[in-house]
């Protein structure tokens, strides 16, 4: 039974299933800042795939397989076409999705001091949060906020393995390859038989999965986690 017990300046929290150990300082503000930071990632993560399931469903006509994830927001071909309420679920909930990654990356930082995995987690909130403020509307620079996105959550991925320990680790790794490795075949259009739509979600999907991953096991990792060992 894992034993929370608050003081001023030390706590009871758990090593493992059987143990507990007494902190204070700093060692504690770790701790409570690496689970912040898995909370708010698998929060912004999970919220997102919901949303997502979501607005798709209330798009008419919508094909995943022809139709861009950020068609959700707006569609523009010769002419652009706004969506209700898809539009507004997808715009908003994709910038929550990136506010939530840069509180996380805060935390990260707070809770770890991995300053590398920090920044990359921070710049795709960062693009995150421009897709939902320039939908495909905004012309060249929704791209761009779009790439960085796809970018920096691949990287951030792969960068996440210090913080965990086999097998989690290699999931990451894998997740984080996944991604750029499918970033790589979008963008030379090769599709694979998935359409535009179908291989833009082999980006996104792996990133979602790494995401809500990642940040449950932060918010379940106990003091003998490499989150509080590789200081």
């Amino acid at each position: 039974m894992r034993l929370f017990i608050l003081s001023y300046t030390k706590a009871y929290v758990p090593i493992d299933r059987n143990t507990s150990q007494t902190l204070g300082g700093d060692q504690l503000m770790k701790y409570f800042n690496s689970k912040m930071a898995g909370a708010l990632i698998f929060v912004g993560s999970a919220q997102f795939i919901v949303a997502l399931i979501v607005a798709e469903a209330l798009y008419p006509g919508y094909s995943i397989s022809q139709n861009y994830v950020s068609d959700l927001g707006a569609t523009c071909r010769v002419t652009c076409q706004v969506v209700e309420p898809s539009s507004t679920i997808f715009n908003s909930s994709v910038f929550l999705l990136g506010l939530l990654a840069i509180f996380g990356a805060y935390s990260i930082w707070r809770g770890s001091h991995s300053r590398l995995l920090s920044v990359l987690v921070a710049v795709t909130g960062l693009g995150a949060m421009g897709v939902g403020l320039f939908p495909e509307t905004a012309g060249v620079i929704h791209y761009i906020v779009s790439l960085i996105t796809f970018v920096f959550a691949g990287l951030s991925a792969i960068a996440s393995y210090k913080l965990q320990k086999a097998p989690f680790s290699y999931f990451s790794i894998l997740l984080g390859a996944m991604t750029l490795v499918t970033l790589a075949l979008y963008t030379s259009e090769t599709f694979l038989g998935l359409g535009p739509g179908g291989m833009e979600r082999m980006i996104v999907y792996p990133a979602l999965i790494w995401a809500a991953g990642f940040g449950a096991y932060l918010f379940a990792s106990s003091m003998n986690s490499k989150t509080m060992t590789n200081q």
